[in-house]
């Protein structure tokens, strides 16, 4: 009697038998008998479909692209969108024929779309510019009592710094924060809040807390590395460049008061008058809608700076029975405000709220404004897509490839109209992610618009009549003005915050949780950190101050562990290893079901080719057959 095979013996048996009948096979039908390819037999179609997705995903990622130069890359005939085009550093210069040409020469359908795409961005942008300043105006209702707070102090030069980035980051504007800051000077004989070398430190933070918003708006890309990476990188060159110009203008203003003798300079023989102050069309279209929603308060936040208010002494409010207006609340409201001008109060104003209420409705605002911002800013880069998607890079970049010192001024005057340097860099941010405008395009504009806020701070101190108040706005104008002489004309220094950023965007390919990170670090714990070290200072109290020493002496030495720890022992290499494995994990978790789906497709297909058991039951019976017949 013959020995029956094993399963084992069976399954090695037949896929013996399937390699040699495979040589004689056609391909077309051993590309049908194989068990690596899925069919519509076994599996669903949706799993098909994810399948074959990824079949042709493989197939894209080893099949070589045709190589036309020495690089590897036909950098001539590379399009936005395609595979090559984050690869494309190098691209032969295109001419402005070339690029009028491809702009204007189109069909009349293709006209008709690319109307349409317009009106569509302009739709979206609108909304985008709305979503910033219902951000702005929930931030100010919310921390508008503790941004005021932080004002008043007679601080250093270090404290003066973190309360500008504070104040800024709770109030998302430097504008307010400048003007907050103008306002609060005084005539430099006591009867001022803060002094002008006080106010001059604080427009310096203010500077660097003003690109926290461009670096929220980044995070919108985090669904895509590489948008993320360019879109990081695009914003934080505005926070490399605020960081180095303070590390160098902080210490020379301390130790020589620079900027101070140079304004006061200026501001000698100036006069001042009182007049309206001016606002931008842009604020004229979009203001409407959102006060319509929310108005911030910001005499509160003024109040308490100045006169050491509270909250609560702002409330509650009389504004009598019925709907509740301007006139009849008799111009006194706590952190929401009404319309002075057309008589009315937004749908958040509550005549009976108390502090906390209006602060809840400035938060709800607030996370209203991040979903607006977000969307839209999804949208508008699908639509930019669309409209550049084929379009050669050449053009492309021969189009946004503008002289640097005329970016600067067209970043200076676009944010002059908008009465924001966070809305010019913020619009611009998606730019750089989706690849239409790169790094070195961005750096400039972004210059400009450091240049552009301070008119702000111009406007309302030539609205007073008050000499140092002119004298801080024309310290924040030439603080910049000296920064962009530091980090742009020489083309090594130029490179600098250029390098930063670009080393920042590449952690976020690492790991995409460090833009929240980065935030929470630099624009929250360290100016804390500093101010909380600043304050223990300026007790006076030997306790206090042997304290703060001791502190100072403690930060010293960890700060010098991390350098020889990251320098010597290699724990730069296991950051980046650290958040890798991280981002890894996180980008298994979130394919895993696919995968699973995929792995079980080819399991069923395997098992049915080869005629193994399917369940554990055929299995054992197979096990039980074999030992009764041993």
């Amino acid at each position: 009697m013959a020995e029956e095979e094993s399963p084992g013996a069976a399954f090695q048996k037949k896929i013996q038998d399937w390699q040699q009948d495979g040589d004689d096979q056609p391909a077309e039908e051993k590309e049908k008998a194989s068990p690596l390819v899925p069919t519509d037999n076994n599996m669903s179609g949706a799993r098909l479909a994810r399948i074959q997705a990824k079949e042709v995903a493989r197939e894209q990622a080893v099949t070589p692209a045709p190589i036309d130069d020495e690089d590897g890359m036909d950098q001539s005939d590379v399009k936005f969108g395609d595979a090559d085009f984050e690869e494309a550093d190098e691209i032969d210069d295109a001419t402005w024929g070339e690029v009028c040409q491809a702009c204007c020469t189109h069909t009349p359908l293709e006209w008709m779309w690319i109307g349409i795409g317009v009106l569509g961005c302009a739709f979206f942008l609108y909304w985008f510019l709305f979503g910033l300043d219902l951000l702005g105006s929930g931030a100010k209702v919310m921390s508008g009592c503790g941004a005021g707070s932080l004002f008043g102090d007679d601080t250093n030069p270090i404290a003066g710094v973190m309360v500008g980035i504070l104040a800024t980051v709770l109030l998302q504007s430097s504008s307010t924060t400048t003007s907050i800051v103008v306002s609060l000077v005084g005539d430099g004989e006591g009867s001022g809040t803060i002094s002008v070398s006080q106010g001059i430190y604080m427009v310096m933070g203010a500077n660097i807390g003003t690109s926290v918003t461009n670096t929220i708006v980044a995070m919108g890309h985090i669904g895509d590395s590489d948008q993320l990476e360019r879109a990081f990188a695009g914003a934080t060159v505005h926070d490399m460049f605020n960081f180095m110009n303070v590390a160098i203008m902080l210490p020379i203003e301390v130790a020589t008061g620079f900027l101070d003798a140079l304004t006061g300079a200026m501001v000698k023989n100036a006069e001042p008058s009182d007049g309206e102050k001016w606002e931008g069309p842009i604020k004229k279209i979009v203001a409407p809608l959102g006060k319509r929603v929310i108005i911030s308060n910001k005499s509160v936040t003024k109040a308490i700076a100045t006169d050491g208010q509270s909250c609560e002494d702002f409330y509650p409010m009389d504004c009598g029975a019925g709907e509740p207006t301007y006139d009849k609340c008799g111009g006194k409201f706590g952190l929401i405000s009404c319309d002075k001008e057309h008589n009315y109060c937004p749908g958040f104003f509550s005549k009976d709220a108390s502090a906390s209420d209006d602060k809840v409705s400035g938060g709800v605002v607030f996370f209203i404004a991040i979903i607006i911002l977000f969307s839209c800013l999804m949208a508008l880069v699908a639509l930019l897509q669309k409209m550049l998607l084929g379009m050669s890079t050449r053009i492309i970049f021969k189009a946004t490839n503008v002289n640097g010192y005329i970016s600067i001024a067209i970043g200076a005057g676009i944010t002059m109209l908008v009465q924001s340097s966070s809305i010019t860099t913020s619009t611009l941010t998606p730019l750089v992610g989706m690849g239409a405008i790169r790094l070195e395009q961005m750096y400039p504009l972004t210059l400009g618009a450091n240049i552009g806020t301070t008119i702000t701070g111009l406007t309302a101190a030539m609205v007073s009549d008050n000499i140092e108040s002119l004298q801080v706005a024309l310290a924040h104008l030439m603080f910049n003005i000296i920064g962009i002489c530091i980090f742009y004309p020489i083309p090594f220094m130029r490179q600098v915050p250029l390098y930063g950023a670009r080393q920042l965007g590449k952690f976020t390919r690492l790991w995409r949780g460090f833009p929240i990170v980065y935030i929470a670090v630099m624009f929250v714990m360290v100016p804390l950190l500093f101010l909380g070290l600043s304050a223990i200072f300026s007790e006076g109290e030997k306790g206090f101050t042997v304290l703060g020493s001791f502190l100072v002496i403690i930060m010293f030495i960890v700060g010098a562990y991390v350098f020889y720890w990251c320098q010597c022992l290699n724990g730069k290499e296991t950051c980046i290893v650290c958040m890798h494995q991280r981002e890894r994990r996180r980008v298994t978790m979130q394919n895993l079901p696919d995968d699973m789906d995929y792995v079980l497709a080819k399991l069923s297909q395997l098992i049915e080719f080869t005629g193994l058991p399917e369940d554990e039951e055929e299995d054992d019976e197979l096990l039980g057959d074999e030992d009764t017949d041993v």
